[in-house]
């Protein structure tokens, strides 16, 4: 009997066919960083304060800046600037002239809450908090706007990675790209907040799981020792669309335009129907032998490559099952370690990752430089793996990352606002840090579960993710005391992550043939 593996010998292990198949799927990558982080511009909320009609009306007539008619309007005084109440006057009583800014009104009451809505220093642009005015009472809002995309997340995840170990990769793959292009556009068409976080929920049941199939599909047509590159790569294209995303983001004002540029590409990707193929090992798992040798065929005709009648032979006599099940994954010691261990780390690097990357612009300065700059940051951790993992193995590296995240957390949440280049240095060596740590836990992730369970292996682990990405935008809109706790909370659990889980229970994978079944990953996690 011939293994996959065997023939991938004889057809290239990443010629040109899984070349050309893998610069399709990165560019899967590139729409899904505006679609997880994208909140940044969209929900971009800027200095705001109390609109009074009275006010406005005399700045039009009297060509007042903004910041004349705001003093108007907003408290000050010995209480800080307030951007939810304002003068409690009836400026139909008041002498009110173009030339009225020395009034003294530092002694009048105050209402509680704005009457007559908000005004925004946000001129020429417009985010879904300046179009529902989700601020003040309503900030909240913002926040349950990035949970609900977390909610599509897990849930979406664990139902398309069934499907894809049921049903096929390439199948679902395109299934959740036809679901993200519709509820994308649904997401910009939205006429109010109710409906715009239906949408958003549905847009993120398809987007993850998309990504998670494209993630798997790739790995497994490639040969063992290019997985890892493959995987990591794969990611790093995610970071490419993080340094595009604040350029869109500057030279398109409107969140709804935005968020169609963001998920035009989906509509693109539907045409993979014709460019990719379906998964061999699969295929193989799943007894359609046929199928795989015409796929592995093509596969080797593109590479210029000649098989061998070994081709004739191909088989998978150690697949265990057809249907993937939860069962599978805890049904030996260490299936229940790897899963257990792997939940753990995907809701640690959602927490560390997207509390600092959502802190962006909070904080002070330009959003879109800073945006930029944090990219930018990401792109040495894709090396650094590629540099380690075949020298010194996992768990170094990850252990290494993941301290690194924790402890750059924990400085950050002690340095004062007030040194902001300062604090967005040391949450930048974070970000590097647990973007490692991410990374090396998705390709991980594939490589300790066997085939007819991978996908859905995958993406049950990863809904700890969302459940971390959860709890990281429910907490971004603290104020400050706030965030400095949430900055501790991640700092220790990268760290209680780097020096116990990952350096004593998680097992070294390193030049390991990715397992084909329960079995196998019992006997060669046991063996390394």
């Amino acid at each position: 009997m011939t293994t996959f593996d065997d023939i991938l010998e004889e057809a290239g292990k990443f010629g040109r066919c899984q070349k050309r198949i893998f610069a399709l799927f990165c560019l899967v990558s590139m729409p899904w960083a505006g679609v997880y982080v994208g909140i940044v511009f969209q929900g971009f909320t800027p200095d705001h304060w109390c609109r009074d009609p009275a006010v406005v009306e005399r700045r039009q007539t009297c060509g007042w800046s903004l910041t004349e008619a705001r003093r108007l309007t907003v408290p000050q005084g010995n209480r800080s600037e307030s951007s939810c109440e304002r003068y409690e006057v009836d400026w139909n009583s008041t002498a009110l002239s173009c030339d009225s800014e020395e009034l003294d009104l530092s002694r009048i009451p105050t209402t509680a809450a704005c009457k007559d809505g908000w005004e925004y220093d946000y001129e020429g642009r417009q985010s879904f908090v300046t179009e529902f005015d989700l601020v003040c009472a309503d900030g909240w809002l913002v926040d349950l706007f990035q949970a609900s995309l977390n909610v599509g997340f897990l849930v979406g995840s664990i139902a398309i990675g069934y499907l894809a170990d049921r049903f096929g990769r390439k199948i679902s793959f395109l299934m959740s790209n036809a679901l993200n292009a519709i509820t994308g556009i649904m997401v910009a068409v939205a006429p109010n907040y109710v409906t715009l976080l239906v949408f958003r929920t549905l847009y993120g049941f398809g987007v993850k799981g998309g990504w998670v199939a494209g993630y798997v599909l790739i790995t497994e047509l490639v040969g063992v020792e290019y997985r890892r590159t493959v995987g990591v790569l794969y990611q790093m294209f995610f970071s490419v669309g993080i340094l595009i995303l604040p350029l869109l983001a500057y030279f398109i004002s409107d969140w709804r335009w935005l968020q169609v540029a963001i998920t035009a590409p989906y509509f693109i990707f539907l045409s993979y129907y014709w460019f990719i193929p379906e998964s061999p090992r699969w295929l193989l798992s799943q007894k359609q032998n046929a199928k795989a040798v015409k796929i592995t065929q093509a596969m080797a005709k593109e590479n210029k490559k000649t098989l061998s009648k070994n081709i004739e032979t191909l088989t998978d006599d150690n697949a265990e099952s057809r249907t993937a099940s939860f069962m599978d994954l805890i049904r030996t010691p260490k299936m229940r370690k790897h899963t257990l261990i792997l939940s753990f780390n995907w809701f640690t690097s959602a927490v560390v990752y997207q509390g600092l990357i959502m802190r962006l612009g909070i904080l002070g300065g330009n959003v879109y430089i800073d945006f930029l700059i944090s990219g930018l940051v990401e792109f040495p951790a894709a090396f650094l793996i590629l540099f380690t993992i075949e020298r010194i193995g996992r768990r170094i590296p990850f252990a290494s990352a993941n301290i690194v995240a924790g402890a750059a957390c924990l400085i950050t949440a002690m340095i004062p606002d007030s040194m902001f280049w300062f604090k967005t240095v040391v949450a930048c060596i974070g970000r590097l840090g647990i973007t490692m740590a991410f990374e090396m836990v998705v390709f991980v992730n594939t490589e300790l579960y066997p085939t007819f369970v991978r996908n859905f292996g995958v993406s049950v682990c990863s809904t700890l993710c969302d459940v971390g990405g959860i709890v990281a935008s429910c907490s971004t809109g603290w104020p400050s005391s706030g965030w400095s706790c949430l900055s501790s909370s991640s700092g220790l659990l990268p760290l209680w992550q780097g020096v116990w889980f990952c350096c004593f229970l998680r097992p070294e994978a390193c030049r390991c043939p990715t397992p084909s079944t329960t079995s196998s990953t019992q006997r060669e996690t046991a063996t390394v």
